[in-house]
């Protein structure tokens, strides 16, 4: 049988996908193929290239171009206060209880360039409960590590993450945390000062400590079924008994293995709390 021109793609799309895994240790096996397919024709276009041989040739003799790659294929869509809703429930149902630990661990899963992470840290601060918090921000992409450990953002954004602020409970003058210089903003390196920047991909990786807290928002849309519940189960080691698991809004534990052990706190935002 004859392969039509998008069956060809998909199948050399397959083959460079095993290629990576097996060059670059970086499995993508595991993602929803319809947005890697989207996000590869996308790249194609955007680097004038013509076929996936092209774009073989391309990542696996420059490690730079592979980093370009990889920024398009991995998903970091990402903004401060996301869903204030969300940070406002962690302020009034979690933090409270979080607050009488004598140490927090909190565990950053997919934090992409790092507006989340700050975002986590100002409501620690607010609470009082920076000083005696470890939080730990990983990605799989180490380029975006690099931007989120900066903490250097547009200012075009300004206005949507000064509203999401107030809207989550903000208790301060946002600019106070900021300062702003040729349409950037820099926000206090102080913020994360106790947070341990670490590349962690977590279609392969194993688990490295037990939290309190583990957030990972709006990362497992892009895994298929099987992908989404090897990382539950990897949340699900990480996580002290009766830690707190925060998820997307359109990600949930119903059909996974481990949802039996876990009590949903805030259905709405997706914050679940480990009971067994």
């Amino acid at each position: 049988m004859k392969l039509d021109n998008e069956d060809l793609f998909e199948q050399e799309v397959e083959e460079l996908i095993q290629e990576i895994h097996t060059h670059y240790g970086y499995d993508f096996s595991g993602y929803a193929r319809a947005s890697v397919y989207r996000r590869i024709k996308r790249f194609l276009n955007n680097q004038h290239l013509s076929t996936i041989g092209e774009l073989r040739e391309a990542v696996f003799n420059d490690s730079f171009y592979f980093e370009s790659f990889l920024q398009e294929i991995t998903v970091n869509v990402t903004e401060m206060f996301r869903d204030p809703s969300f940070f406002l429930s962690l302020r009034t149902n979690v933090l409270p209880i979080l607050s009488t630990y004598p140490f927090i661990k909190i565990w950053d899963a997919g934090c992409s360039t790092g507006e989340e992470l700050f975002s986590l840290a100002i409501l620690l601060k607010e609470e009082g409960l920076l000083e005696r918090t470890k939080i730990y921000a990983t990605d799989i992409n180490q380029k975006v590590l690099k931007q989120a450990k900066e903490g250097i953002f547009s200012a075009s954004n300004i206005a949507a993450y000064t509203a999401g602020y107030y809207a989550s409970g903000g208790k301060q003058e946002f600019s106070s945390y900021y300062l702003s210089n040729y349409g950037s903003l820099k926000f206090d390196s102080s913020l994360i000062k106790n947070v341990v920047f670490y590349p962690h991909n977590l279609a392969t990786d194993s688990s490295f400590n037990e939290f309190h807290l583990v957030v990972c928002r709006n990362v497992l849309i892009y895994f298929n079924r099987q992908l989404q519940e090897r990382v539950f189960t990897l949340f699900d080691e990480s996580l002290v008994n009766l830690g707190y698991l925060a998820l997307g809004k359109k990600e949930t534990l119903a059909m996974s293995e481990i949802n039996k052990n876990y009590n949903f706190v805030d259905k709405g935002n997706r914050i679940y709390r480990k009971t067994g």
